[in-house]
């Protein structure tokens, strides 16, 4: 038995809005998490003396980012795990980064993208100034946090996801808000 496709959630917003402490405090009531594919991939980029990271050559980061989000998506759905699967970032957030980045969209990803079938409901997390922090992998600004959760509220919404905004308070509350909306 293949996984039920209405149980892969996504959980989405811009940078540095708390996914991975979400995620996080998530796998502590045992529901199986799926990190983000593009911070791997920086880390990786760096690792070999890449090029595919947003800074240097966001096309190519872009489609590293699709190819590896494709992969994951389709072992996910293909497990046999029963339980809520919760994905940092969908296979969407790339065309939405791509969107926000200037870079045409080819027909040929926004078709595969419309195959990769997820919850109808996402979890988006809105900017937060108190939290946000840059690292070695999360060189944007504020202001470029908050222009991507607006480009991926839209993306999503386009596309016929039906977003829940997660509240900004602590992080046992917002996997308690998350964890009640999937019971319903």
């Amino acid at each position: 038995m293949k996984q039920d496709i209405s149980k892969l959630y996504i959980i989405t917003g811009g940078p540095g809005a708390g996914k991975t402490r979400l995620l996080n405090e998530l796998s502590k009531y045992g529901l199986t998490t799926v990190p983000e594919e593009g911070r791997r991939i920086i880390k990786e980029q760096i690792e070999c003396g890449g090029e595919g990271l947003p800074w240097l050559n966001k096309e190519l980061f872009a489609s590293l980012m699709f190819e590896e989000s494709v992969k994951t998506y389709l072992k996910m759905s293909q497990s046999t795990h029963l339980k809520p699967i919760f994905f940092d970032r969908g296979i969407w957030d790339t065309l939405g980064y791509m969107r926000l980045e200037n870079i045409p969209v080819p027909e040929l990803m926004t078709a595969k993208a419309r195959e990769m079938v997820y919850n109808n409901n996402i979890f988006i997390l809105p900017p937060w100034k108190e939290i946000y922090e840059n690292d070695p992998e999360r060189k944007q600004t504020i202001e470029k946090a908050i222009l991507t959760f607006e480009c991926m509220k839209d993306i999503y919404q386009e596309y016929g996801f039906n977003s829940i905004e997660v509240p900004k308070v602590s992080v046992e509350e917002r996997a308690a808000f998350v964890f009640d909306r999937i019971l319903m």
